[in-house]
């Protein structure tokens, strides 16, 4: 090999190189990566909040459609998703997934390229089992195959859900199963964003980032209130887990679906901005208000949600049901939400050296709903309704003395009895901005026929800066009022700044009137409480505490005797409820609830502030202790459970209220009808699919009635049991279906259905209510809830079979099926 005897070669070229660039034009720069993908949360639709299983190509294509004719498409909503239920029931003989050809008679391909055509992305739905939540073919070893397939068909979001998953439970199975589908999205060369949906089960924001793009945290969402305060409860602690590519999925919105009020579903869209969720819309845009789309299509909200930074928000405090958020932005901007679970007006505060804004001698608010624009000085603060959330973008401010000052006003109102004992409303005015305002006076505007008369002074000349006018006023309520929630509107007006500019602050109470319980015989779980203390989570009716979210227990379970009817709470609980004086007695067992031994615990009965009846130390695996109260003349009964360390799960079981003058062996209210009980062996209990599998004996391993119940052998992909009837039920005046369950080591998903009529009409509801590996509950069909085929009406004199669906390969322990 010859060597370079003169300059080094490489000095050699690096003079050439110099050289030549005098000579010709500097090289372009190389263009910046893409962006990650999911950079920022996905925004998009899914059919199953609204459709459940009913999807087809004209809803998918109507909705892009939709996305464009609303704005959402402007406003950032981009991905068109289809949930479960698309397929046909096998594969085609190449293995491969097939499109029901009557729902999508173009195929996925002929959707993916309408909605490719409007400028939106196509999702599609697979699961990390051997068959879908809803029994169609599963990916699990099938990864590379259906991953290829979504590929081809030009799909750009994939929701990967959990059932009928063959797992051990251990989280490395969870790992393997979710990571074999990543892989093989990767080896298709398109990009797919990844949806997790594993409920949270195996704590994936401790391991999906850099398998998935988002992934579920909690269990399904519902349309209802309670199911929302707890999916944000649990979601919002998990900050430090999301960012650009990997964000915490609480699950697809509500918003527009008809369970909550208006203040609640904005609600909803504020925290799930606030906590950089993807926003995921559950409703049928076609049809949606303009209230709904308002709320969806909030600009300054998706602006926080899409934020570049990527951050949730973090809690910055959590305490009586009120939490504030605090979320950083791209422009040195903060996001701060002040959010009110509780059931009344409640102010909601924070100082601003709490948050991450950096000091300043005042700071400029701009509200994300109303856009109205604010100045503090130290202090963030609000009334917020009851359930609901205010959010402000935040920023220091140089000169304070041109926007008006934030002025909060917030108030108090015990519940209102009708006549001439009234009740007490509190009210106050506070100043949180830079500068005293002057001529401040507040008003109360009543309903009709009420009197609200301040008790001490409602105006005030000055007001400083974190100054605050409370006021007290009486309030009359005529005698005849019903029981109910009715509206207080309370206005502040005052003037600021240096030319004395008027302005006015509003808010609004919702006054609680209570009267006494008709007459009847009824289960005290139906009647709702004045107020209601609990040390852990909510009180539970109808099951036990099982821990600080809502409905997180079991049935209760006393001793070994399981009981459908009771309030499950832990010690250091105290229930309040109104009688007015015409009850006469409280009947009810007690006891350490079977699925969190502690204790011992005492139960005590209070007639207004008299003992009425106690149990004495009650210890973990005493059969039931039953209590029998004389409550004559009581105007309020209090229910309370003590013990020397606060949090044993305490139970009142099957407690029955009797009021008024009414035969001891009156029925208890709501009536319940026991349609199968299983006492007599199966009831000719049958399988509605033989094919799919499954077998029923009778067991008296778990009843909630007599001393038998159904044991059920289900399939891995489920299948429905019951039984044709001999002659049609007549179910008139009943609103709902009942039956009782416990599931085995596999956990199970329950679902009642119901044929009608000469044709054995199918009509089902699609709640597919999840029940936990060996934890009990009460499913529960509404009537109004249950669909028939179009053309078909769910005559309720005319019920023909009745079945329940049960899955997962387990065994599954059913009982009493009834009517209410």
């Amino acid at each position: 090999m010859m060597r370079n005897r003169g300059r080094p070669v490489a000095a050699l070229v690096s003079s050439l190189a110099l050289c030549w660039s005098f000579l010709t034009p500097p090289a372009a720069q190389a263009a910046p990566p893409p962006p990650p993908l999911a950079a920022t949360p996905p925004m998009g639709f899914n059919n199953w909040n609204a459709f459940g299983c009913d999807v087809n190509e004209t809803l998918i294509k109507e909705t892009a459609d939709a996305f464009v004719s609303t704005g959402l498409k402007d406003a950032g909503y981009r991905y068109v998703n289809i949930d479960d239920c698309w397929s046909l029931r096998e594969r085609g003989p190449d293995g491969r997934l097939v499109p029901d050809p009557a729902k999508f008679p173009n195929g996925i391909k002929g959707v993916a390229d309408y909605v490719h055509g409007k400028g939106l992305k196509l999702g599609i739905y697979g699961d990390a089992g051997t068959k879908t939540c809803a029994g169609y073919p599963g990916s699990l070893g099938h990864e590379e195959l259906d991953a290829q397939t979504w590929a081809d068909w030009g799909i750009d979001y994939l929701k990967y859900d959990n059932c009928n998953n063959q797992s051990d439970g251990s989280q490395e199975d969870y790992v393997r199963r979710y990571t074999a589908m990543r892989q093989a999205l990767d080896r298709t060369g398109r990009s797919i964003v990844y949806s997790i949906c594993e409920w949270g089960t195996s704590r994936p924001w401790t391991w999906a980032k850099g398998i998935g793009h988002l992934w579920r945290t909690t269990g399904d969402i519902s349309d209802n209130w309670a199911s929302l305060r707890s999916i944000i409860r649990q979601n919002a602690p998990l900050a430090p887990y999301a960012g650009p590519g990997h964000w915490n999925d609480p699950d697809m919105m509500e918003i527009g679906n008809g369970g909550m009020t208006a203040t609640e579903y904005r609600t909803h869209m504020s925290m799930w901005a606030m906590m950089a969720a993807p926003l995921i819309i559950g409703t049928d845009l076609r049809t949606a208000s303009a209230e709904t789309l308002a709320i969806l299509g909030n600009r300054e909200l998706i602006a926080i949600d899409q934020d570049r930074l990527g951050v949730q928000g973090a809690v910055v405090s959590d305490e009586n049901g009120l939490m504030v958020l605090d979320k950083p932005l791209a422009n040195g901007d903060r996001a701060i939400a002040l959010y009110n679970s509780t059931d009344t007006l409640a102010t909601v505060s924070v100082a601003t050296g709490e948050t991450g804004l950096r000091d300043a001698g005042a700071y400029r608010l701009t509200d994300a709903w109303t856009g109205a624009t604010t100045q503090v000085k130290s202090t963030i603060s609000a009334a917020v309704p009851a359930h609901g959330t205010v959010v402000y973008r935040v920023r220091p401010l140089r000169d304070p003395t041109t926007v008006a000052p934030a002025v909060a006003l917030g108030a108090t109102l015990a519940t209102l009895v009708p006549g001439p004992a009234g009740g007490t409303l509190t009210t106050a005015v506070t100043n949180r901005g830079v500068g005293t305002i002057r001529d401040v006076a507040v008003t109360a505007d009543a309903p009709e026929g009420w009197t609200a008369t301040p008790a001490t002074p409602a105006r005030r000349s000055r007001l400083a800066t974190d100054a605050t006018l409370e006021t007290a006023w009486r309030i009359d309520v005529p005698a005849s009022t019903p029981a109910g929630r009715y509206p207080i509107d309370l206005t502040a007006s005052y003037r600021w700044g240096p030319t004395h500019h008027p302005a006015t602050t509003s808010s609004q109470i919702i006054a609680t009137v209570v009267t006494a319980p008709e007459d009847g015989r009824r289960h005290l779980s139906t009647i709702s409480p004045v107020t209601s203390v609990n040390a852990t989570g909510p009180v539970e009716p109808d099951q036990s505490n099982g821990g600080p979210l809502e409905n997180d227990g079991n049935l209760i379970t006393i001793g070994g005797q399981v009981h459908t009817r009771g309030l499950g709470t832990t010690t250091g609980s105290e229930l309040r409820y109104y009688l007015g004086g015409r009850c006469s007695r409280l009947v009810t067992d007690v006891g350490i609830d079977d699925e969190a031994p502690g204790g011992p615990a005492t139960f005590t009965v209070y007639a207004d502030d008299t003992v009425a009846a106690t149990s004495g130390p009650v210890t973990a695996g005493e059969a039931p202790k039953p209590l029998t109260a004389d409550l004559t003349g009581t105007a309020w009964l209090r229910l309370v459970a003590e013990s020397a360390t606060t949090g044993t799960h305490a139970d009142w079981a099957s407690p029955v209220l009797t009021c008024g003058d009414v035969p001891d062996d009156s029925p208890v209210l709501p009536e319940s009808r026991t349609l199968f009980s299983f006492e007599s062996g199966t009831e000719d209990f049958t399988i509605a699919n033989p094919g799919d599998g499954g077998t029923v004996a009778q067991s008296p391993l778990f009843h909630t009635e007599g001393t038998n119940g159904l044991k059920v052998s289900t399939p891995v992909a489920g299948n429905w049991f019951g039984r044709p009837l001999a002659t049609p039920l007549d179910l008139t005046g009943a609103t709902m279906l009942k039956f009782d369950l416990k599931a085995g080591d596999a956990g199970t998903v329950g679902e009642i259905a119901i044929q009608v009529g000469e044709g054995f009409s199918w009509c089902q509801g699609g709640l597919w209510t999840w029940t936990n590996a060996h934890s009990s509950r009460t499913i529960t069909e509404r009537f109004d809830q249950i669909s028939c085929p179009t053309g078909i009406t769910l005559d309720r004199s005319d019920i023909r079979a009745v079945w329940v669906f049960l899955n997962t390969g387990g065994e599954v322990f059913i009982d009493n099926i009834r009517a209410e």
